[in-house]
Order: structure tokens, then C-alpha cells, then sequence
């Protein structure tokens, strides 16, 4: 849970109680239903890490997970905790809580006018979407390098570039694999994984583009955040994603600083291209 904002308060702690106690029957009813809609339809759909995740850490046993049973096991695990926030939280905090294993998660969740779409992420999204993934030994030290990483765009005015990394890979990022159906691509991205309508959109749709990721390339896109994206970017493995992401970033935003921004729809020649979208789909939003 980023957000646009600076700090350079890096000893303020904005975690809150989770308060598991207060929510209601309806809070607790909202989850289930987002759970079973999204449970049914993600095997074959989603990474074999997250669906593996689902199931070590039992987010189906009666609503709203309380965080500290959550975290007995996820830590256990992986060395990560989930914890509360207010809000959005600072750029820094944010960073500083990754790269220590500590999970930001809001702790409201979507009202029913709000199932298919909401402007801030809720708990339904970070914890499903994003703390099965978590169990995952690699995409756990990705996490906790990209929370490193993180502080040190700040010394460089990287904030933007590395954002996008965080959005094409954390949020909205699919991965290559040996499955049969949908050319063997899985999502493994929060955004997606937490969404009914992007879940099939990003597998089955042939509007957007899905090409091979590379950091540079990455960091050079602009995204969409009103819509489903124009572009996702495919690794080959968490531990891929790791070796490419764990190295110094400063002469690549030395590059980054003279390089052509890419709009969200954009194809370079460069590009290792899976499916060419057609783009059909946002055409006619535009219309």
C-alpha cells in the first residue's frame, strides 16, 4: 500500500491494531463471498505458488483472517507479518516495512456497491491478493529486496521508475510456465488475483499485449490505474525475478534519465512479444 508521497519521518511507525474483534457479521460475509468468487475461478488460472499459499495459510476458515493467527503461520514460513495500516502510508515507510518483512495490509474491507471495484486497495486485496504469494521463499526475498531497493530510489529521484516495476510485477505481473491452457501463462500480480473481471481479462482476453519482462523495459511504461492494462509483462520464475531484480539500480537510472518514456499500449521492436494485443477492448472504451 505505496503512495505518492515523501518522508523523511523514517522512525514513525504506522502500523495500527487490527482490531479483529469489531468487525461485523456483514464484514465477515463480504470476505467469504469475495473468497468463493475468486477461489472458483483462479485454479488454472493462477501461479502454483499462490494457490499453494491459499492453502498453507487457510484464508477460507470463517472471514476476515485475524492477523495474528495469520501472521503465526506466514512467519513460520517465510519470516513475513501482516500489518495494519490506516491508509496509504509514505513511500519511505512503505520501503522500510518491506525490507524488513513486514507486510502493509488495510484493514477495512469493500462494501457491496463496491465488489467489482474500489479506488483503495482493502483488505480483501492485500491479503488474499498479496500474502499467499508471500510463502513463496523467492518471491519473499524479492519482496524484501524491492523494500531495500525501494529506499535507495529515494536517493536517486527514482521514485516513478521503480514504482512501475512494483506495478507490472507485485500488482499486475504474469508468469510463463509448463501448464497446459492459456499458453501457459499464470498470474501471480495482486491486482489481478484479487479482481473477477481482470483474472479472465488477463489470460483470455486478445486486447492487451503480454510481453516477455525485462527491467529496463519495464521501467521505461507507464500504466493504467482507472482501467485492466494495456501491457503485462511475463517472467520466467520467481527466481528469475529475483536475479534480475537483486543488483545495483543506479546505472540503470542513469539510463533511465536520457530514455524515451513508453506510453502502456506502446511495442518496441526490442520487445520479446508472447501475444501482440489488438487493443480492440480500449478502443471502444475510448469510442
Amino acid at each position: 500500500m505505496g503512495s505518492p508521497k515523501h518522508t523523511t519521518d523514517l522512525d514513525r511507525d504506522y502500523t495500527i491494531p487490527q482490531d479483529w474483534e469489531r468487525y461485523t457479521d456483514a464484514e465477515h460475509e463480504m470476505w467469504r463471498r469475495l473468497y468463493r468468487r475468486q477461489a472458483e475461478m483462479l485454479p488454472g488460472r493462477a501461479a502454483e505458488a499462490f494457490m499453494d499459499g491459499l492453502t498453507k495459510l487457510d484464508l477460507n476458515e470463517g472471514g476476515i483472517p485475524d492477523f495474528r493467527r495469520l501472521n503465526e503461520k506466514l512467519h513460520g514460513l517465510t519470516g513475513w507479518t501482516v500489518e495494519a495500516v490506516p491508509d496509504l502510508v509514505p513511500d519511505a515507510a512503505f520501503f522500510r516495512m518491506l525490507a524488513g518483512r513486514r507486510f502493509p495490509a488495510g484493514r477495512f474491507i469493500r462494501k457491496p456497491e463496491e465488489m467489482d471495484y474500489l479506488e483503495e486497495p482493502d483488505v480483501f486485496h492485500d491479503v488474499f491478493g498479496h500474502v499467499p504469494m508471500l510463502t513463496h521463499p523467492a518471491f519473499a526475498d524479492f519482496m524484501a529486496a524491492y523494500g531495500e531497493g525501494g529506499l535507495r530510489s529515494l536517493e536517486f529521484g527514482a521514485l516513478d521508475h521503480l514504482a512501475r516495476l512494483y506495478w507490472y510485477t507485485v500488482e499486475f505481473g504474469l508468469m510463463k510456465t509448463p501448464a497446459d491452457g492459456h499458453d501457459g501463462l499464470r498470474i501471480y500480480g495482486a491486482g489481478i488475483l484479487s479482481s473477477k473481471g481482470e483474472s479472465v481479462f488477463a489470460l483470455d482476453d486478445a486486447s492487451p499485449n503480454r510481453i516477455a519482462f525485462d527491467a529496463e523495459r519495464v521501467m521505461r511504461t507507464d500504466y493504467r490505474i482507472d482501467d485492466y492494462q494495456q501491457t503485462y509483462f511475463v517472467i520466467d520464475g520467481f527466481e528469475a525475478l529475483l536475479d534480475e531484480c537483486y543488483q545495483d539500480f543506479a546505472p540503470l537510472y542513469g539510463r533511465l534519465e536520457t530514455a524515451a518514456e513508453l506510453t502502456p499500449a506502446a511495442v518496441e521492436d526490442a520487445d520479446t512479444i508472447l501475444h501482440r494485443g489488438t487493443q480492440e477492448y480500449f478502443a471502444e472504451k475510448a469510442a
